[in-house]
């Protein structure tokens, strides 16, 4: 599945962007075969279920320009660098305890010029900084990730949607979303994207 998966959702995607996200594709599989961010026999599902996954987040909320977004648990940028190529006027901090990781965002984002992307070699619970949201991909149950994301939201406002967390998840939510009753809003991302891999996919905002 090639990178026209990207663009027949999100046609207009500047020349730029376009090449930025076709790009990925060779760069992941180079850095896989050195280091496991991805595993082997997913690299070829690279775009539908890494990158058009991570982007589920652009199409349930347009960061404004100006809005600090961190990516705790990143892996090897996923959600964080397909939304820093998708939102160039945003800035993305891309957090993970494993320093190879860290090295693989790095590479990647400086490969297809990326300058609104800052990593960090660290525990998500060491992060002073502040951010208008925090995004994650599925690292722990959701009442942990609030614990940690909390101290790291700001309390500036600049985009439609409150500031808060939004993470992208699989399976049964419904229990771990109830310590936040209403306030936990879970949106099936099978309204967004017709791939079967997408039926089970979730989206969670939290407001913090």
């Amino acid at each position: 599945m090639d990178y026209e998966l990207i663009t027949n959702y999100f046609p207009s995607l500047t020349a730029r962007q376009q090449e930025q996200f076709a790009a990925l594709d060779a760069l992941y599989r180079d850095w896989n075969s050195k280091i496991n961010v991805i595993s082997r026999k997913d690299i070829d599902n690279l775009y539908e279920h890494h990158v058009l996954h991570s982007l589920a987040i652009a199409e349930f909320i347009r960061f404004k320009p100006g809005t600090s977004i961190m990516d705790l648990g990143t892996g090897g940028g996923f959600p964080g660098i397909p939304l820093a190529i998708m939102f160039p006027e945003a800035k993305f901090h891309l957090v993970d305890s494993t320093k190879k990781k860290i090295l693989v965002c790095e590479e990647v984002s400086k490969a297809i010029g990326l300058e609104n992307v800052t990593t960090q070699w660290c525990r998500a619970e060491e992060v002073k900084q502040k951010f208008h949201f925090v995004v994650s991909r599925a690292v722990m149950p959701l009442p942990d990730l609030v614990k940690i994301a909390r101290k790291n939201i700001c309390k500036e406002q600049i985009n439609a949607l409150p500031n808060g967390l939004i993470c992208l998840k699989g399976g049964e939510l419904e229990s771990e979303a109830k310590p936040f009753g209403k306030a936990a809003q879970i949106t099936s991302l099978s309204e967004y994207f017709k791939e079967e891999f997408f039926q089970t996919k979730k989206l969670v905002y939290l407001p913090i």
